[in-house]
C-alpha cells in the first residue's frame, strides 16, 4: 500500500485525479459490458423473418408460373391421341384401346360425335375435352366441289361402273366430295399399294369421308386384281420388307429377329407368332411376301 502511494506521490495532483477518472471509467465500462446484452438476436430475428417473407413470395410466384405451365391446354387432332396424352384426359384403358383400333384400319375420326360413338365415352367426359379438339380445315369447313354442277346433271343418267384400279385422277373428281388433292391422293396410295387388292382398301385413304366413299363405290370397283411382285421374306433385306406397305420400322425389326432365331420363315402363316404382329393386316402383308 505504502508502495503505491508512493507511485502516485510522483503525479501532481491533476494527474492523480486523470489516473483516478480512467479508473472509474474503465471499472464502468467493464461493468456495462457485463450487465447489458448487445447481441443482435432481435436485428437477425426481423431480417430472417423479412427474408422467408421475400422467399415465400418467389416460392409462390414459381409455383403459379409452374401450373400454368403444366395447365395450359393445347388443341389437338384426336386421331392422333396417344395413350399417355389420353389418360391424363381422363380416358380409361378400354376406350383409349377402341380409339386405336378403330385407327389401325385405316380410317380417321371427323367429329367429336364420331369420336364418342367410337369410343363410348361419356357425355361428361366429352363435354370437358372436345374444346381441345382440331380437325383438319377440310373437315370444318369443306370446299365448294368444282364438279357439282357437272355431278346434277349427270344424277340421273345410268352410271357406268370403272375400274378402280385403271381410272384417272381426273376420272375420280366427278364423284361429289372429290377434288383435285384428293383425287390425287388416292392415285398416290393406289400406287403404294402396287394396286387395289380389297375393296375396304380405298377406306385407308386420309381424308375420305364414309359418304364420299360410299359414293366411290357406286362408281368405281375393283374389275381387274393387281399384278403384285411378291418378296421373298428369307431372302430379302431389311431395307426391301421396309419399304413394303403396311409394315413399318418396328415390324420389320420383328420379322428379321424371328427369321434370325428359326433360321428360316417355313411358312407365312409364322408371322402370326410374332409378338405384336397386326393380324388384322395379315391378309393384306402376305400380298407382297412369300417364303420361295
Amino acid at each position: 500500500m505504502k508502495t503505491i502511494k508512493s507511485h502516485f506521490l510522483q503525479f501532481n495532483k491533476r494527474q492523480r485525479r486523470g489516473v483516478l477518472f480512467l479508473t472509474i471509467l474503465i471499472i464502468t465500462i467493464q461493468i456495462v459490458y457485463y450487465i447489458v446484452d448487445f447481441s443482435s438476436n432481435e436485428l437477425g430475428a426481423d431480417f430472417q423473418d423479412q427474408q422467408q417473407f421475400f422467399n415465400a413470395k418467389i416460392d409462390s410466384l414459381k409455383l403459379i408460373a409452374s401450373n400454368k405451365k403444366h395447365n395450359t391446354s393445347y388443341t389437338f387432332n384426336p386421331n392422333f391421341l396417344t395413350d399417355f396424352r389420353a389418360s391424363k384426359l381422363g380416358l380409361s384403358v378400354a376406350e383409349i384401346d377402341r380409339l386405336l383400333a378403330y385407327r389401325k384400319t385405316g380410317k380417321y375420326v371427323n367429329s367429336t360425335k364420331e369420336f364418342q360413338n367410337i369410343t363410348k365415352i361419356s357425355d361428361s367426359l366429352l363435354g370437358k375435352i372436345k374444346p381441345l379438339f382440331k380437325f383438319p380445315s377440310w373437315v370444318n369447313k369443306p370446299k365448294k366441289n368444282k364438279w357439282k354442277t357437272y355431278n346434277n346433271k349427270e344424277s340421273n343418267e345410268p352410271i357406268v361402273i370403272q375400274d378402280l384400279n385403271k381410272v384417272t385422277a381426273k376420272d375420280l373428281q366427278v364423284v361429289n366430295g372429290i377434288g383435285e388433292a384428293l383425287s390425287k391422293r388416292i392415285i398416290k396410295y393406289r400406287t403404294k399399294l402396287n394396286g387395289f387388292y380389297f375393296k375396304d382398301q380405298i377406306n385407308e385413304v386420309y381424308g375420305l369421308s364414309p359418304e364420299v366413299i360410299a359414293k366411290i363405290n357406286t362408281r368405281f370397283q375393283i374389275l381387274s386384281k393387281p399384278k403384285i411382285k411378291k418378296l421373298n421374306i428369307n431372302e430379302a433385306t431389311f431395307k426391301q420388307v421396309l419399304h413394303l406397305p403396311y409394315i413399318d420400322y418396328e415390324l420389320t425389326k420383328k420379322i428379321f429377329n424371328y427369321r434370325d432365331e428359326f433360321a428360316e420363315i417355313q411358312s407365312l402363316e409364322e408371322l402370326k407368332k410374332i409378338d405384336g404382329f397386326p393380324i388384322d393386316k395379315y391378309d393384306r402383308i402376305i400380298l407382297y411376301l412369300s417364303t420361295e
